[in-house]
């Protein structure tokens, strides 16, 4: 199907990026691939939008390439379609070669109320593609939200949404941190943490990764975060993202 261009806007591409870049909006590239398909209805579909994905989540435009052929999906998203030629839809995409297709999406307003069984709390995550890979591998292993600890990457940034494969949109993501009476952990490989076989997993549980590089160090914990190590062989310590794949696993495990 024919879409709107820039100029049919009466808009130069300065004008069309910083509009597509404005605040409480998103974009993410989009690809036919079957995960993708899938992900796309779950979160942008008849079903999702009047659930509480619908609410957090809406589409505000399809962008496509110029020359590009249509979408499946276009249609049944609803959306508005802007082709965008080449050099903008690479900026957009913030990546080196222009995707075909991509979703600008409105965020609303973080999600509320009580914390689910499982969550992953990032926390001072700096790098969007490891924030990203957390919160892909928290969606794996059945993680139900997530909340982010101070300084932490935009999870919806382009990066960031590449590395979660879309989970930043499956499941709740939160701002605001606040302590409940779940079972709270925080990640960490000193002398007085205890390994995590031989923690107490059951939910709700919340797990805490902290910075790439410095760890919890001038991080001054609340008393009721109790501390995990992941015993490591011939090296000190593992990627933040690797770590979390790990922990999360540990608590699916414990369930089954």
């Amino acid at each position: 199907g024919a879409g709107k261009t820039a100029a049919d806007l009466g808009a130069g591409t300065g004008f069309v990026t910083q509009a597509l870049l404005g605040a409480g909006l998103t974009v993410f590239a989009v690809d036919q691939s079957a995960p993708m398909l899938a992900e796309l209805r779950a979160t942008f579909g008849a079903e999702a939008r009047t659930g509480p994905t619908g609410a957090r989540l809406r589409p505000v435009l399809w962008l496509r390439l110029e020359g590009a052929r249509p979408h499946p999906l276009e249609r049944e998203i609803g959306a508005e379609v802007l082709l965008l030629g080449e050099s903008l839809m690479r900026e957009l995409g913030d990546s080196a070669s222009a995707p075909e297709h991509a979703l600008l999406v409105e965020l609303g307003p973080d999600s509320s109320g009580p914390l689910p069984d499982r969550v992953i709390v990032p926390w001072a995550i700096q790098d969007p593609g490891n924030l990203g890979a957390i919160l892909r591998s928290a969606a794996a292993f059945g993680f139900q939200g997530a909340v982010l600890g101070p300084g932490c990457a935009d999870p919806f940034a382009p990066k960031a949404l590449r590395g979660s494969m879309g989970a930043a949109f499956l499941m709740p993501v939160r701002r605001e941190f606040r302590m409940d009476e779940g079972r709270w952990y925080a990640l960490e490989g000193g002398e007085d943490s205890q390994p995590i076989a031989d923690a107490d997993l059951r939910e709700p549980v919340r797990l805490l990764v902290g910075n790439e590089g410095h760890g919890w160090c001038d991080v001054e914990l609340p008393p009721a975060v109790r501390r995990l190590a992941i015993p490591t062989v011939a090296v000190e310590s593992l990627n933040a993202a690797v770590a979390a794949g790990i922990a999360c696993y540990e608590v699916q495990r414990w369930k089954h």
